[in-house]
């Protein structure tokens, strides 16, 4: 099978286990040295730490859509609140966080219906695809940051790709959830071709 027929058998994936992407992310974020937190990342508005604490808020928030529950966790839009802040157990609270977040989309009700999210009202499987696609970018975003490899589950990035590309974050649908796309030739990695469509470079470096 093509690149092409796989993608588009990708976006026909009603359900999709985080497992991996959540297992990817805390690879990289236990990895995270505290002389790092400081450090720039690809998101320009958050440092490392800031980062970390927004993925801490990510999987509260988005655990919560997946299990169609409604308060301060889904209603809340990202940002409306200022720069998130890491507390100092964050570690443990992160990879209790991931686990649950696993959990709460390997259920198939998850992705069944409606559910809200940051404010949202959005299909539960656009929201579990969102949740795929919040922790993929945002782990390359920290590997790039701290020096880490990044490898994710490739059937992840794939699925992430095919579902989320195909979505408009605009009226024109010409803006990734983060941005406008950033150009990258078809012939990239399928996870340069996600990061770009995220709207960031894939070649990103601190300093550059």
């Amino acid at each position: 099978m093509d690149d092409k027929a796989e993608t588009t058998e990708a976006a026909k994936t009603d359900m999709i286990d985080l497992g991996p992407a959540c297992a990817g992310m805390w690879t990289v974020a236990g990895g995270v040295r505290e002389e790092q937190l400081g450090g720039a990342t690809p998101c320009t508005e958050y440092a490392v730490r800031e980062l970390l604490a927004h993925v801490v808020g990510l999987c509260e928030g988005l655990a919560a859509g997946a299990r169609k529950e409604r308060g301060p966790a889904t209603d809340s839009a990202p940002g409306s609140t200022g720069l998130p802040v890491l507390d100092d157990g964050w570690r443990a609270g992160l990879e209790r966080g991931l686990g649950d977040l696993a959990d709460a989309w390997r259920s198939p009700g998850a992705w069944d219906g409606w559910t809200r999210a940051g404010s949202v009202d959005l299909p539960g499987r656009m929201a579990g695809f969102v949740t795929l696609n919040e922790l993929l970018v945002h782990g390359w975003d920290l590997a790039r940051a701290t020096g880490q490899p990044y490898e994710p589950d490739e059937a992840s990035v794939r699925a992430a790709y095919a579902v989320m590309a195909a979505a408009s974050f605009s009226g024109d649908g010409d803006r990734g959830p983060f941005g406008p796309p950033v150009a990258v030739p078809d012939s990239a990695p399928p996870l340069d071709r996600l990061i770009g469509w995220s709207g960031r470079d894939p070649g990103w470096l601190p300093g550059r």
